[in-house]
């Protein structure tokens, strides 16, 4: 006796095909949902250690720690040099990112663009200690007349009170290293974001009768701000956690200062962990690892900020 098997009908096949798909969601949904939690626990286990190592710092006497001074007193100058140095960095690349951006995305000819978005986008996977290399052996030589004319012409400034240092290893100096370091992280950011605005926008702009220029400060401008936003906080979390080329190109003398020429520069909290840690012990590593905690809690309030800003415009389409 032979039995035979029909085929699916078009509708146990449709039910079939939307099974898979529901099994594939869930597939999906349950591997991102693991992601965002394994993200969340991981911050969490740093943020618990840092605490747990860094109590005893925080517990301590004054006369424990390094200096005989008390933990704020040794942090602040550290903090105060971390937001400076990360400050003027991007000072100094958000602008130049915004105009590479805009000339790759609107101006520059189609090869061109695709040459100089590849350049920008190699610069970014240099390592950081080539960068510091330069700073020191190069840049700090070449800038160090500039702080001598500052220092003559320019002391009026508190910024360039001087005198100029003598070997140009400033806080000045390696917060344009700094910016050199974020600029192409910036840069590609900022270009994805001005190439995503609405070709209607664009064209209607110049339909008006509106010059490039017009047209990018009517519409490209408007819509990718919130972009440019988050690419200025990515590339200052970077600035803030520099590490080795801060240390190598920065001649630290210590207290707060707004005097960005002289050698009397202010550390940054990640320079300092690197260059004291290793002859460190006992409490010693205890206030360092405090310091990494301070460090730890601004990056967080420099994103929180960040995400509050891109939620006010949430809404913003560029058009209005």
């Amino acid at each position: 006796m032979s039995t035979t098997q029909q085929a699916p009908g078009p509708a146990q096949q449709a039910r079939r095909s939307a099974e898979r798909r529901r099994l594939g969601d869930a597939v999906f949904a349950g591997t991102a949902r693991g992601a965002g939690i394994l993200i969340l626990v991981v911050l969490a286990g740093v943020a618990i250690f840092l605490v747990v190592e860094a109590w005893p710092a925080v517990t301590a006497s004054s006369e424990d720690l390094p200096g005989g001074k008390s933990l704020l007193a040794y942090t602040a100058p550290l903090l105060f040099g971390t937001v400076l140095a990360a400050t003027i960095a991007l000072i100094v690349a958000a602008p130049i990112a915004v105009g590479i951006a805009l000339f790759i995305s609107h101006y520059a000819p189609r090869r061109i663009a695709q040459s100089l978005g590849y350049i920008v986008d190699l610069l970014a996977a240099i390592p950081s200690v080539i960068f510091g290399l330069w700073g020191i052996t190069v840049l700090a030589r070449e800038i160090k007349p500039a702080y001598g004319w500052l220092a003559d012409n320019a002391s009026f400034i508190p910024f360039f009170a001087g005198p100029g240092s003598a070997t140009g290893r400033t806080i000045l100096t390696a917060s344009l290293v700094l910016a050199v370091m974020i600029l192409p992280i910036m840069t590609a950011i900022c270009r994805e974001i001005f190439l995503q605005t609405p070709r209607l926008h664009e064209e209607a702009a110049l339909a008006l009768g509106a010059t490039r220029w017009e047209m990018i400060r009517m519409t490209v401008l408007p819509y990718g701000r919130s972009g440019i936003v988050s690419a200025g906080m990515l590339a200052m979390g970077r600035a803030l956690g520099e590490t080795m080329a801060v240390a190598l190109v920065l001649s630290v003398g210590g207290g707060v200062t707004f005097n960005l020429i002289s050698s009397e520069n202010p550390s940054t909290i990640a320079a300092n962990i690197a260059l004291e840690f290793p002859e460190s012990s006992g409490i010693d590593v205890n206030v360092l690892i405090a310091t990494g905690l301070v460090l730890f809690f601004l990056t967080f309030v420099v994103n929180f900020a960040a995400r509050a800003f891109l939620a006010r415009r949430k809404d913003f389409s560029g058009a209005n």
